[in-house]
């Protein structure tokens, strides 16, 4: 097997406008990727995501944005048929992309388990699918999940439960697609240290998980860092690629199993 770099590489990133999603465009840019594909969900994240493209731009990327709800499985289509019409191909297909609700399971309504279920299971699902058509040989994909795959806790039943899912389908995947010299993994962080976190959380709960893991005193804030997990998703498209089918938690041990 010939050496796996990023040199002339496409990635689609979902979720890929900002936060952790952004900086792992950086990266893969850095590394050598000529074309990054970032989906973002809604009106009120276009901003961020022409933000990133612009500084992806800059650097001397060529950048594409495209808009759409995941749960929705045309949507998952039109994202990668667009990339490979701008680009010529997919190499890499990275979603970060996902929603927490955070409730006890007597208050959680059939919306929340809905929305739970279709941005975190049913979005993942046929975006592995969809890159699963696309991608050339001796591509990689990622899903972003959770390290509360591993945690006891009281208040978080749905959205640990839709992660979970991901789990089998990068399991199924990475036997289907590896005969093509494509790995599949997941990654489950622990709390990280953006919104995505802080709007479910009181400062009570913030005060507890900064301090939760075993390495916390040597984080910013205790918590998940996006810096820690973005090198995580270069090495398993690059170098790491002999790794699949796994979950891996990056989490400072905050969980383990």
């Amino acid at each position: 097997m010939s050496a796996r770099t990023l040199d002339n590489k496409v990635a689609v990133i979902a979720g890929g406008g900002k936060n952790l999603g952004a900086l792992i465009g950086h990266q893969l840019v850095d590394g050598g990727a000529r074309g990054i594909a970032i989906h973002y969900n809604s009106d009120a994240s276009r901003s961020d995501a022409e933000k990133t493209a612009a500084e992806l731009e800059a650097k001397g990327a060529d950048t594409l944005l495209v808009q759409g709800d995941l749960a929705v499985v045309e949507n998952n289509v039109r994202l990668f048929d667009q990339a490979v019409a701008h680009f010529g191909q997919v190499d890499i297909a990275i979603n970060t992309a996902g929603v927490v609700i955070k409730k006890p399971i007597l208050d959680v309504t059939e919306a929340d388990y809905d929305r739970s279920f279709d941005a975190n299971a049913k979005a993942a699902f046929f975006f592995i699918q969809q890159a699963g058509r696309t991608l050339a040989d001796g591509g990689g994909i990622v899903s972003l999940v959770s390290s509360l795959l591993a945690a006891y806790t009281p208040f978080y039943a749905i959205y640990p439960a839709s992660k979970a899912a991901v789990e089998h389908y990068t399991r199924a995947a990475s036997k289907e697609f590896g005969e093509r010299g494509i790995s599949v993994n997941a990654i489950g962080p622990g709390p990280m240290d953006t919104p995505f976190f802080y709007g479910q959380e009181s400062k009570e709960a913030v005060e507890y998980h900064s301090s939760a893991a075993a390495l916390s005193k040597f984080s910013k804030k205790g918590l998940t860092d996006i810096e820690d997990i973005a090198p995580i998703v270069r090495f398993l498209v690059t170098e790491g690629w002999w790794i699949t089918g796994q979950t891996i938690f990056a989490n400072g041990g905050y969980t383990t199993r």
